[in-house]
């Protein structure tokens, strides 16, 4: 009652009193939010929009849950997470499977939409600096492309949307035709091109070389196998289920100049600048090569590696110790370690390489593994490329010092992923197995962890206190070598072809190969796969060269050691590997445990959700499935 009687007091104070202020008084400013015409009028703000524009890129390849394991590369460990949805075909519009691997169709054109207000703006914002107005205008034109090229490259061909829209827009736009969504990605790419010229390169952010390295790859898989119409309308069922194959395929024109155009772009790229020692003639040595390898998965951002190979990304997603993990849930590329590593390193064991990827791994001299050599068998992990032992850690790796709890089981540091002879008719489970004390639900499936882009400075473990600083690389300098030689065979120029491919080769320390024709062909693609391994590109590989069914559709294979006492030997206690004491056996068989791989032609192109095609009817004339 009280407050009700000074309220009425208020109220008539208030209509005595003349109110003598002005309208402005009306007119407040409210303090969480920044108007459109103060973020254009103001440097600083317009910066921190086209950030906003960046965050979409989220963690990069850095997910808990990578794209390698929807590829030969690697499998994920952990069951319920939708990716058996999408390795086992059943995927459709009602069900797209894991949502964090694929980008998603809303959350890409949310990204697009807010390039398109930066683009929409920039031109007519009013700060005084020019220089950053560029720079801000060609980092948008970049980032548009580098969503539209997510779209196009996953779902085909999309809406091609210029502008942002208002409120009473009509939101309905047919889907362009895949070659028409390549030339706005490329005009974009030639934006950005112009406008970053002499603007520096800052960690995290595009470049002119940015935009040329991406301009290089969406042009090398428009050339490819895949979005030849006629080619794959000869070769494969990849296309049946679209009714109108100009959503995912030129259907006319010269394939040839598609191919000089990519080997024109990749080699404007390769004489801008340079990558991390790419101008060797000879092999370096075996440790040399994989130190080098160690350097470029770490990418300057570790203190147990070679700083300058950061010179080969071209592209990256950063991360900072700074980055604060929201409800102490440790995701992305600062706890890369933690994702992936061993069980017996209190790890988790994500995604870890599956034999397939393991065996294409050549020979020190080149030649290829093959179980069926009695040598190659008893000791598969031996002389064998450099970038192996950089990239997988198998049974008897060292690697860095274990927890201060689990130090009693290994002393030594080296991975265990077997079953070992106690000298007594028993065994002993190797401590990063699933039969291990520690964690077993967190051990390898596989009988591998992957090693890359997890840093080995023995300083730094892999737990939640601590948060490494390896960058995600988007786009490097070798990708678009690779590039570059691919293109180079397709428009017999084997001799460049050969230049380029043994220099990336003699950096891992890997001799020369002097093939011609399909036989070079096929080594070209095993080396992509081996320098690229985990990098996003398996995925992409396998679709454009039409080897799907071959390679993604083979299933798992998975490794099983057993370590036997020799004669007469005294086991070691605790275990250590030591071929002097042991006899080892390596077992490939198959894993079915989490998913049964197969192939269906319909996974060339992720489906469109049915939500979208709910939200925009003209999709429905050809959703993708």
């Amino acid at each position: 009652m009280k407050n009700i009687k000074h309220y009425i007091l208020l109220m008539a104070v208030m209509a005595i009193v003349p109110i003598s202020c002005s309208e402005d008084y009306l007119e407040t400013k409210p303090l969480d939010k920044v108007s459109s015409d103060a973020t254009w009028a103001d440097g600083a703000l317009s910066e921190a929009f086209v950030y906003g524009v960046y965050s979409h890129l989220n963690y990069g390849g850095f997910e808990e849950e990578g794209l390698a394991s929807l590829t030969d590369e690697a499998m994920f460990t952990h069951s319920g997470r939708g990716i058996n949805v999408i390795t086992e075909g059943t995927l459709s519009p009602t069900g797209t499977g894991n949502t964090n691997i694929i980008p998603q169709w809303d959350e890409l054109f949310s990204a697009i939409r807010q390039a398109n207000i930066a683009i929409a703006e920039l031109p007519e914002a009013t700060f005084d600096n020019g220089d950053l107005r560029d720079r801000l205008l060609g980092e948008s034109y970049f980032l548009r492309a580098y969503y539209y090229h997510q779209v196009v490259r996953f779902y085909g061909g999309a809406p091609i949307i210029d502008q942002p829209y208002g409120l009473d827009d009509d939101y309905s736009v047919a889907r362009s035709t895949y070659e028409e969504c390549i030339n706005f990605i490329i005009s974009d790419l030639d934006q950005a091109i112009t406008l970053l010229e002499g603007k520096g390169e800052t960690p995290g952010r595009a470049s002119n070389l940015s935009a040329m390295g991406l301009k290089s790859r969406v042009l090398l898989y428009a050339a490819s196998d895949l979005r030849d119409g006629p080619t794959v309308s000869s070769q494969s069922s990849a296309h049946g289920s679209y009714s109108d194959l100009g959503l995912v395929a030129y259907t006319a024109g010269d394939r040839t100049s598609r191919w000089n155009a990519a080997k024109t772009a990749s080699k404007a790229l390769l004489d801008a600048t340079t990558g991390y020692k790419l101008d060797l003639t000879t092999p370096v040595s075996p440790e040399e090569g994989e130190a080098n390898y160690i350097a470029l998965s770490m990418g300057g951002g570790s203190g147990a590696a070679d700083a300058a190979a950061h010179s080969d990304i071209l592209f990256e997603r950063t991360h900072s110790a700074l980055y604060t993990v929201e409800n102490d849930w440790p995701l992305g590329g600062i706890h890369q370690g933690i994702n992936n590593g061993p069980n017996g390193y209190h790890n988790w064991a994500g995604n870890t390489p599956i034999q397939q990827l393991v065996d294409d791994y050549e020979m020190m001299d080149g030649s290829k593994f093959d179980w069926d050599n009695p040598d190659h068998a008893s000791a598969p992990y031996t002389d064998r490329d450099p970038r192996f032992y950089a990239t997988i850690l198998y049974d008897g790796a060292d690697w860095k010092p274990r927890p201060s709890d689990v130090v009693s089981i290994d002393p030594y540091d080296q991975i265990q992923t077997g079953t070992y002879d106690d000298g007594s008719g028993g065994t002993i489970p190797g401590v990063d197995t699933r039969s291990s004390s520690i964690e077993n639900w967190n051990g390898s499936r596989s009988g591998y962890y992957v090693r890359k882009f997890i840093d080995p400075d023995p300083s730094l473990p892999d737990n939640i206190s601590n948060a490494q600083l390896v960058p995600w690389p988007f786009i490097r300098y070798t990708e678009i070598a690779l590039n570059y030689v691919e293109a180079c065979l397709e428009t017999d120029d084997e001799a460049e072809a050969l230049l380029w491919l043994n220099r990336i080769r003699y950096r891992a320390g890997m001799p020369a190969i002097s093939a011609t024709g399909s036989e070079l062909v096929e080594l070209y693609r095993n080396e992509r796969r081996i320098e690229l391994a985990y990098e996003e590109h398996r995925y992409f590989d396998a679709r454009r060269w039409l080897i799907a069914p071959e390679t993604l559709g083979r299933g798992i294979k998975v490794i099983k050691v057993t370590a036997t006492l020799k004669t007469g030997a005294t086991p070691h206690v605790p275990y250590r590997y030591d071929p002097e004491v042991y006899d080892y056996t390596y077992n490939v068989v198959d894993n079915t445990e989490n998913e049964t791989r197969t192939w269906e032609d319909k996974m060339y192109f992720m489906p469109i959700s049915r939500d979208e095609i709910n939200r925009n009817e003209l999709l429905v004339q050809n959703p993708g499935y």
